[in-house]
């Protein structure tokens, strides 16, 4: 059996974390719900979700990689490191409406999925103003990158990003 050279452009999308480091994983969330989420600055945020099959309420938390207003509405952009399998990210796929909770404050949200070169570009603005963790996730991802903004760029073209807006999305009224 042959290992994947280094210099591969596919990315090995890491399993998602199991026993005692899934329970290390959810700590933020059992942090939120513990009112401890200002915390995080505002660098997490708890996202509840409903389940796609069982139509239960879940709760992951995601890191924050740009926060906004758009049209007089707050949004927040997160990045699905485990791809489009994760669970949280295929829930809000099948009901984009959720809740997010940023520090104690909790907000009604509309999922949305960016195109590749919006999520390019937003690896772009991340990575100088969190250099260490835009390199270590790049390589837990299975990325080489040189810190060039081109090689951002490649990496988050090849992740799914989603935005989280406050509201319900235009023309569709309340729900």
């Amino acid at each position: 059996m042959t290992e994947p050279s280094a210099d591969s452009s596919v990315p090995r999308r890491p399993a998602p974390p199991a026993g005692w480091r899934r329970t290390v994983a959810r700590l933020p969330v059992h942090m939120f719900r513990a009112g401890l989420g200002p915390l995080f600055r505002g660098r997490l945020l708890l996202l509840v979700h409903t389940g796609r099959a069982s139509g239960q309420p879940h709760r992951t938390a995601v890191e924050v990689v740009e926060s906004a207003t758009v049209d007089g509405r707050r949004s927040w952009t997160v990045a699905s490191g485990y791809g489009p399998a994760a669970d949280w990210y295929r829930n809000l796929r099948r009901t984009p409406q959720a809740t997010v909770q940023i520090g104690r404050r909790f907000h009604a949200v509309t999922a949305a999925e960016l195109p590749a070169g919006e999520g390019g570009e937003l690896m772009v603005r991340y990575a100088p103003r969190h250099p260490r963790v835009a390199r270590r996730l790049c390589a837990y991802l299975g990325f080489t990158v040189d810190g060039s903004a081109e090689g951002y760029r490649a990496v988050g073209e090849s992740i799914p990003f989603i935005r989280l807006t406050e509201g319900a999305p235009a023309g569709r009224g309340d729900r």
